[in-house]
């Protein structure tokens, strides 16, 4: 880090980042010599077969190749662990290394040539030993070749040629010239299609029409203006998440501030609140994981779920309910029954159907809380992972409930589909003839979170009473919106910068860590012994980190250093907050005993993204609803005993 620069071009590879790959590589080198020497000295002076003298040039030539090759993994490697992060200096010399070890690899190519033609000659008739042998030293080179070609496809920076233009304090340049308004136009328009092209082979395998073009050309905008500011390299994106998860871990024993935890005595409403809740939030979690049909079944029930649904679901579908939608086989539906319970004739409308912006749901009745439920699905597909990812924000303004808001702008596209399909067609006014008397209910998990979170606010002026639990919205564990990502990658590049140590110590540790647990490594920062008030001001490295354009890097805008005005507004999770922490030891391998808690919060403290090894398994519907069971089973055999034990808190 910075990105480093190779035949006049940025790569997507620090100079830094050949310690661990070269170390294995020459690890394996030098086995292949020692192996290589020792057949070439058992064998010494018996190469009298046929193709024997081509054999002995051979092994000759390639002991001394090898050798060449060691010495150049050596240097790198050497070199390679010089400096930090941000002091790339003392790894000046490592180019000119690297070109070294490329002239290498044409005489090993060549060689690997001649070693397969020798193999494959039907004339040659030495030992099946020294045969085997240079079998596997021409497949070991081949495979390191390719290996190698992989790797430069994957470092290779389709930006990294354009010619750069420093927009620096200290240098003049007038950007309302035509010249430079147009060199930053074509600058900003090339990235944009880079990063088009990318989520169009990601995508490659959906039918694409003009809402997904339109979604991805604002989808690789926002990448090319998230990216467009800091010279990072994956890996270094990697060290960064590894310090922040230690640092967080760290921060976890220190005492909170006042306005993060609400607290209340055990016998205030407050808290028997917390307790209803729990209970409801469990049962309407089975809605919000139904509405994921079978993948979500089959995923729960590994080993008897196909078995139940071919028995159940294969019969005529149900003329009750209105389905629109693919379901082969009421593979969905069927799942729907045996997650939520319910029977055919309790619902209303069950939708399949799946674009961006247009997200599967189904309308329920649920007797027993005497509630319509519209349950929203989270992200499954393609689709709607290009949901999530059109972050941008938009404007959302709702007479008596909501003005001037910002809005998620896929979400809420998301959530103005199922509002015109279940206010337009009439679903909702077909459900309350049939139950006058229940009350609505919103639920979903992840996208279908946030998508219930916008359904129930666009719904509350028609439906006072109606009620929304989401759970895990974009705003909770994942929070992806355009505020909390900026404040992510200033933290990266702030912990990063500031670090002291080598990337492969970090890297190595942080794994050892992840892994085994432990207690969180004090990486020396130059953060360390300064005043408090410094600690508001960015310091050099990180300000260059933010700033500075390697050689060949066309990332030109200067819109977002670390002291600059936020660009997005910050986004908050409505309504009322429930948190669960799982209570867990310092080991990464918890026993199966987990026990949870649970308490109100507020939406402030969601305003970051916090790292963590299970932050995507503790995302999962599944988890979610055990924790949430498991809080109902407890809180609920403690309320009789909450008025007597006044010395309780639940925080």
């Amino acid at each position: 880090m910075p990105g480093m620069v190779v035949f006049g071009r940025r790569w997507a590879i620090g100079s830094d980042d050949f310690v661990l790959p070269g170390a294995f590589e020459l690890f394996v080198r030098v086995v292949w010599w020692i192996g290589i020497l020792v057949l070439y000295t058992v064998h010494k002076g018996q190469f009298d077969c046929t193709g024997g003298g081509l054999l002995h040039s051979y092994l000759l030539v390639l002991l001394i190749l090898l050798a060449a090759i060691i010495c150049a993994l050596s240097a790198i490697v050497c070199i390679s662990m010089r400096g930090t992060i941000s002091n790339p200096g003392p790894r000046k010399s490592l180019p000119k290394l690297l070109y070294t070890r490329l002239l290498l690899y044409l005489p090993e190519f060549i060689w690997a040539v001649v070693g397969a033609v020798w193999v494959s000659d039907s004339s040659v008739h030495c030992e099946k030993t020294v045969m085997n042998v240079v079998f596997g030293t021409v497949v070991a080179s081949w495979i390191i070749i390719i290996f190698t070609i992989v790797g430069v496809i994957i470092v290779f920076d389709p930006l990294g040629g354009k010619k750069t233009v420093y927009l620096t304090d200290g240098v003049n340049r007038n950007l309302e010239s035509s010249q430079s308004g147009q060199l930053l136009y074509n600058v900003k328009n090339t990235a944009t299609r880079v990063w088009e092209k990318r989520i169009r082979l990601l995508c490659c395998c959906i039918v694409q029409d003009d809402d997904h073009r339109v979604a991805f050309t604002s989808i690789a905008e926002l990448f090319r203006t998230y990216f467009s500011d800091t010279d990072l390299v994956p890996s270094d994106i990697a060290a960064g998440l590894t310090l922040l998860h230690q640092e967080q871990d760290k921060m976890e024993s220190c005492p909170k501030e006042p306005e993060e935890i609400l607290c209340c005595s055990p016998s205030s409403p407050v808290t028997d609140d917390l307790d209803i809740e729990l209970e409801n939030a469990a049962h309407y979690m089975r809605f919000a994981a139904a509405a994921y049909g079978w993948p979500y079944y089959i995923y729960t029930n590994p080993f008897t779920a196909l078995c139940k649904l071919n028995g159940d679901c294969c019969g005529n579908r149900p003329t009750d309910s209105d389905i629109t939608g693919s379901d082969r086989h009421n593979f969905h539906f069927g799942s729907i029954l045996k997650i939520t319970g319910l029977q055919y004739r309790d619902f209303i409308h069950i939708s399949f159907h799946n674009k961006i912006y247009e997200i599967p749901f189904f309308v329920a009745l649920d007797h027993k809380k005497e509630a319509i439920v519209v349950a929203v699905r989270g992200t499954l597909s393609f689709e709607d992972i290009l949901t999530d990812l059109s972050a941008d924000c938009e404007d959302l303004t709702l007479e008596d409930v909501l003005e001037n808001g910002f809005v998620h702008k896929g979400i809420t596209q998301a959530a103005n589909y199922i509002y015109q399909k279940i206010i337009n067609d009439g679903i909702l006014n077909q459900a309350f003839t049939i139950a006058p008397e229940y009350k609505l209910v919103i639920v979903g998990h992840s996208l279908g979170g946030g998508t219930a979170s916008i359904l129930a606010i666009m719904l509350r002026n028609s439906f006072p009473t109606l009620k929304c639990y989401a759970f895990s919205p974009p705003g909770g564990l994942l929070r992806l919106s355009m505020p909390n990502m900026e404040d992510l990658k200033r933290r990266i590049v702030r912990i990063v910068a500031n670090c002291n140590r080598p990337k492969y110590q970090i890297l190595l540790r942080g794994c050892w860590y992840e892994v085994f647990g432990g207690d969180p490594d004090n990486f020396p920062t130059e953060l360390d012994g300064r005043n408090q008030d410094d600690l508001t001001q960015p310091l050099l490295a990180e300000e260059s980190l933010m700033v500075h354009r390697s050689p060949s890097y066309n990332a030109l805008e200067d819109e977002s250093r670390l002291n600059s005005p936020p660009q997005y507004p910050h986004l908050y999770l409505p309504g009322k907050i429930i948190h669960i922490v799982e209570e867990c030891s310092s080991k990464r391998f918890c026993s199966s005993d987990i026990k949870y808690t649970a308490s109100w919060s507020k939406e402030t403290v969601f305003s970051s993204i916090l790292i963590s090894p299970k932050m995507i398994t503790d995302h999962m519907p599944d988890v979610v609803l055990k924790a949430l069971n498991s809080l109902a089973q407890e809180h609920g055999a403690c309320i009789s005993c909450q008025t007597r034990d006044f010395n309780t808190n639940i925080v």
